[in-house]
């Protein structure tokens, strides 16, 4: 298929030069925004739960979202899976029990207000408040006066009395995130319209370690990448590509920081496929810079790259203008992470050929200039070598 009739030649590289300051502006400002006001890291890497649940009636995501709201629990993100017919949800919200340091400072004046009550810790992680009694304590009366502070209650745990004789110690643990979801879906009804199917807990210890994971993959496929092309290429090939990729990843990142959506296991998907997206593309070119600098011996480089990249131009338009349609289709039906999957390869799909062209092949032409004046030099070095015994 042919997009254009006849051979263009845009000269795309002597903008190079304002396309490098805008790309290096906004990205200083992406890693400066990331810096100063992070992402909004999903259940994957901050930790919480995952409950999914099935009603037996037709209802959306946003009506379960707002019973949800209704029924003391804001915070939470609705996703619709499966057919629509299927009313099935995934409901994600921080935290794995119901203990926060909000509620924990409301269930200490709570059990303070008892009398006699010391020594109360929140311990979060594990979802415990410990405390110590002047005296035994009856364990409904402790549940009760956790529970009207809002924090659901699962036990309470008499550990008995303390080394010495100094008091008596007690732990509350709290109710998992999941009992919270059930109560408030279910407020203001009689029976439960839907069931819960699954409950999945991603505690704050596990979901550093995918997060630290998830950023390891993705630095080993780049530093893979760079390898590959530097020796499929040659030297001067390598750097190119992997600043491309960097200024790709960085760009698609920014997405996630100003749209504030969830930054998660799928995002990292996204980050990866947009690596390999862009690399291909950035080989393809490569491939015909090669070819033309065969064909086109005693050119400057600079005009070799120019014109792989004009050859080159019909086929990038067709494959990434193909693969953004498919995209466009997800991001009209899709919902949430498919929404944001697409969302961010659409991104990947317009900053992977820019950089192609305004990245990689400028840091090419750059090091090949580079090259050849420090070759000249050592020419130059050689040849007063060579004349100073004659001058002698």
């Amino acid at each position: 298929m042919q997009i254009f009739k006849n051979k263009t030649n845009i000269d795309f590289i002597s903008k190079r030069k304002p396309a490098l300051f805008l790309s290096t502006v906004l990205n200083l400002a992406i890693i400066v925004g990331i810096a100063a006001f992070g992402f909004n890291f999903g259940v994957d890497f901050a930790g919480g739960t995952v409950v999914e649940v099935k009603f037996d009636h037709p209802i959306t995501a946003e009506e379960v979202r707002e019973r949800a709201d209704k029924g003391g629990l804001p915070d939470v993100s609705v996703q619709n899976i499966g057919a629509a017919e299927e009313n099935t949800f995934l409901l994600r919200m921080g935290g794995v029990t119901q203990l926060n340091e909000e509620s924990g400072a409301k269930g200490k004046e709570a059990l303070e207000a008892l009398g006699g009550v010391r020594n109360v810790y929140s311990d979060l992680p594990n979802g415990i408040i410990r405390f110590r009694a002047a005296q035994p304590m009856d364990s409904d009366t402790v549940k009760k006066a956790v529970e009207s502070a809002g924090i659901g209650v699962q036990e309470v745990r008499d550990l008995g009395e303390a080394q010495g004789g100094t008091g008596y110690d007690y732990q509350v643990v709290a109710s998992g995130m999941a009992d919270r979801v059930f109560a408030a879906l279910n407020a203001g009804l009689e029976k439960p319209d839907f069931e819960q199917r699954r409950v999945d807990y991603v505690g704050p210890q596990v979901g550093k370690q995918l997060r630290n994971r998830g950023i390891m993959a993705l630095l080993y496929s780049m530093v893979a990448i760079l390898i590959y092309v530097a020796f499929r290429f040659d030297f001067k090939f390598g750097p190119g590509a992997l600043v491309a990729m960097v200024h790709d990843v960085i760009m698609v990142a920014g997405y996630y920081l100003v749209s504030r959506r969830e930054f998660n296991l799928t995002a990292i998907a996204a980050l990866l496929t947009v690596v390999g997206y862009s690399v291909n593309d950035t080989i393809v070119i490569y491939d015909r810079i090669r070819e033309d600098m065969a064909k086109f011996k005693g050119k400057p480089f600079a005009e070799v790259i120019n014109i792989a990249i004009n050859d080159t131009l019909g086929r990038t338009i067709l494959t990434s203008g193909t693969t953004a349609l498919s995209l466009i289709g997800l991001l009209i039906f899709g919902v949430g992470e498919i929404f944001d999957f697409a969302m961010a390869m659409l991104v990947g799909i317009v900053v992977g050929v820019y950089s192609t062209i305004y990245i990689a092949s400028p840091l090419t032409i750059w090091l090949d200039e580079r090259a050849a004046a420090k070759e000249a030099r050592l020419r130059a070095s050689g040849n007063v070598d060579h004349q100073q015994p004659n001058a002698a």
